[in-house]
């Protein structure tokens, strides 16, 4: 089967003083990016949509929902590692304002091994199943960057400690061939022939 993992659209930028997760919703941008994926999603046919429970992720599925007409199925394990985190800043933005933080996560860790480690791990069982309950079907997973990159270690035989190896753009799409006997082979990272003579939407490119 072929799963297709589609990055959210660009989220805003939100920053919480009361200790609760951010959970951006998309910006604007992120809404007309999310629909140019949906559009190209609806011409080459998905089967199913899965989708991580966080807003940008939801709301990237949304538009998917309204192009194909397929309602996504939430799962929980394609949440983002920032998923608790009190503040969401956007990479191209953090590059500006926090360069030790962007130069940080450019190495390809966010500093916890056991924590990445147990993030990899929770990723890859979530993928697995989907992979096993759509033999011969193309998916669609509307997910994170982190999860992107978690399950391309796996692929790919990336050490966890430094999984984060490719920059996945908004709402870029990543394709991987899977069979539920455990073979995995990885198509493309980061198609972004959505956004071919749209400048304005490809951010961060």
């Amino acid at each position: 089967m072929e799963l297709v993992f589609v990055r959210h659209g660009q989220p805003e930028r939100v920053v919480r003083h009361d200790g609760q997760p951010a959970d951006p919703p998309l910006s604007e941008t992120g809404q007309q990016q999310a629909a140019a994926v949906a559009g190209w999603l609806a011409e080459i046919g998905i089967d199913a949509l899965y989708s991580s429970p966080m807003r940008r992720a939801v709301q990237t599925a949304q538009a998917i929902t309204e192009a194909t007409g397929l309602e996504p199925a939430v799962r929980d394990g394609l949440s983002e590692f920032d998923r608790d985190s009190p503040a969401y800043v956007p990479m191209e933005v953090l590059k500006e304002t926090d360069r030790e933080r962007w130069d940080e996560l450019a190495t390809g860790s966010f500093g916890d091994v056991q924590r990445t480690a147990q993030f990899i791990a929770t990723v890859n069982h979530a993928v697995d199943q989907i992979v096993a309950d759509h033999r011969s079907q193309r998916v669609a997973l509307a997910c994170h960057g982190g999860v992107v990159n978690a399950y391309l270690a796996r692929c790919l035989g990336f050490d966890p400690d430094t999984f984060l190896r490719f920059d996945v753009d908004y709402t870029s799409v990543t394709r991987v061939f899977a069979s539920s006997h455990g073979h995995r082979s990885v198509l493309s990272v980061n198609e972004r022939t959505h956004l071919r003579g749209r400048p304005d939407l490809a951010i961060g490119l």
